[in-house]
């Protein structure tokens, strides 16, 4: 029920605060009429201000009716009666290369006063925001601070031209960017509340005798079983890293056989390891038979591959979860090859998809429960059907059957789980989208997908928004050795979903660099506002 606007009455009567006592009442039965108690009667004002969200969670026990008569005690900005700390969020247009500002310089900017140059000149805010903020901050610049209707910010902030919108934390969507203040952002794990300057709080206000008549009636329930503690929660945070072309042949495994198996990840293994979920998509079966790696460039035999069993070693130490199959080169020598890598997958508790042990194994989507978000790992290989040689009694890649793939995708809907899709799609050499994908990649949205994600790209591809889900074409590599080939094929993006209370909330580009065959690195701030611009004007917003 929708609380707003309306008060909610908490009446008190001796008879009320005595009725758990059987004895107690039995004997004001029997009691003279006239020296009865008195009735009191004390009500809880919402604010209209106040979050819908907050306000559809209240929850007063079942004793308390609603009224509309009076205000005795209200939930409100400020106060010492803390109920709720309600986090809010400096959101901009998603292709936006800056990534935070100073903790102090928004309120700056809100009062008018002069500061360093920012990257936004006004700032969108529903009525209900500017009513909450203006309890901390004062009355906001009228020329810097602009009302927008709250269903019409996203639209606008993107419309508009250096316009960023201060927003509450459930109103996320993975069109915003969210920016740091001071360094904190509540879509990373070790966000400190204490330390964030949009962190508001509410509390119960009143007089004493209202504030204790208000605990009597509410007795055995704290106020965290009355009203909703916050809007964002650690415990209901899941952070997803989808990741490029994974080969470990050739010069990188050659690289890795030099410098040790776990080399390539020594720049990134610890924001690997650090996802909640990490999805790797490893092209190449392991074979017992597979010959020490070398160059092998400029004849046919090198595109035929294998990876010795012992480079298993990388996707361990990196903290692998989950094992896309859908790669071109997956059965590349023998069935047995790919029964082998199934097995050292299952051995160490790697869910697979994509690809499998015979095609009702490729089928099966796999299935993950994180604090409360349920996430489905779908896909298949879209490419000429030799690619894809998973049937009834063949290991391999599955092959893109798009009818059997939006089947596939509103199953797992319908059980509650968030699909996020994964395309071996047609490979291709710019940064630009490409129309053969993007009807497959729309496709998948319209079932339902609200992650489609293009892992058969060797550089970065460009990015678009379509329904409810973000399609990224491409990411480029993660360990393959095309350091030589082009400067593109150097670049490529990690890309982290976040997921919170069950809803995708937003998507951060992680961009990394070669540095030779096998080894990438973080991009400079420089090489980064390069490589974004690059997929930004390249992308179909």
């Amino acid at each position: 029920m929708n609380l707003k606007r309306i008060f909610l009455p908490l009446i008190l009567t001796a008879c009320f605060l005595s009725a758990c006592l059987p004895a107690q009442a039995e004997e004001v039965e029997d009691a003279d009429p006239t020296l009865a108690e008195p009735e009191e009667n004390v009500s809880l004002w919402l604010p209209p201000y106040l979050p819908d969200a907050f306000v559809d969670a209240v929850n007063l026990p079942a004793d308390l009716e609603m009224s509309s008569e009076s205000d005795d005690l209200s939930v409100d900005v400020g106060g010492d009666n803390l109920v709720s700390e309600w986090i809010y969020v400096l959101a901009a247009p998603f292709p936006t290369i800056q990534e935070g500002i100073g903790a102090s310089e928004l309120e700056f900017f809100w009062k008018g006063n002069e500061i360093t140059e920012l990257p936004f000149n006004e700032l969108l805010v529903s009525g209900d925001t500017r009513a909450v903020f203006e309890k901390i901050w004062g009355p906001p610049s009228m020329d810097r601070v602009i009302n927008i209707p709250e269903a019409q910010i996203l639209a606008s902030a993107w419309e508009g031209e250096g316009a960023w919108a201060l927003i509450p934390f459930e109103d996320l969507d993975p069109r915003w960017k969210v920016i740091s203040l001071g360094g904190q952002n509540p879509l990373d794990d070790d966000f400190d509340a204490g330390l964030y300057s949009l962190n508001i709080p509410f509390s119960l206000v009143g007089d004493a005798a209202n504030l204790q008549a208000f605990n009597s009636a509410a007795a055995g329930n704290d106020f965290a079983e009355l009203f909703p503690s916050s809007n964002r929660y650690g415990d209901r945070l899941t952070h997803v890293l989808l990741t490029g072309v994974t080969a470990l042949v050739r010069a990188t495994a050659s690289t890795m056989e030099r410098n040790g198996m776990t080399y390539p990840a020594i720049d990134i293994g610890g924001l690997l390891r650090d996802a909640d979920i990490l999805h790797i998509n490893n092209e190449i079966a392991f074979s017992q038979s597979c010959p020490k790696a070398g160059l092998n460039k400029g004849n046919e035999a090198s595109l035929i591959f294998c990876s010795r069993p012992e480079y298993i070693q990388l996707l361990e130490s990196i903290g692998t979860d989950v094992i896309e199959m859908t790669g071109d080169h997956f059965r590349d020598r023998s069935s047995e090859d790919v029964l082998y890598t199934i097995d050292m997958y299952d051995e160490r508790g790697w869910p697979h998809y994509g690809g499998g042990r015979n095609l009702e194994d490729a089928l099966q989507p796999a299935l993950f429960e994180h604090n409360g978000n349920r996430i489905a790992f779908l896909g298949c290989n879209a490419k000429d059907p030799w690619y894809a040689l998973a049937d009834e009694d063949t290991p391999g890649a599955l092959f893109c059957d798009m009818g059997l793939m939006i089947e596939e995708i509103g199953n797992v809907a319908d059980k509650g789980y968030l699909p996020i899709f994964t395309f071996q799609h047609q490979e291709y050499y710019s940064y630009e989208i490409n129309e053969v994908l993007s009807r497959d990649f729309q496709a998948v949205a319209d079932a339902g997908a609200v992650v489609v994600s293009g892992s058969q790209a060797h550089m970065p591809h460009g990015i678009e928004f379509y329904r409810d889900a973000i399609l990224h074409y491409g990411l480029g590599n993660l360990f393959f050795d095309q350091y030589n080939e082009s400067a593109a094929q150097r670049e490529a993006v990690i890309d982290e979903h976040i997921f919170h209370d069950g809803r995708h909330i937003g998507t951060r580009l992680i961009t990394i660099q070669f540095v030779d065959y096998a080894r990438p690195r973080l991009m400079t701030e420089t090489e980064r506002e390069a490589l974004l611009n690059k997929i930004f004007n390249a992308s179909d917003w």
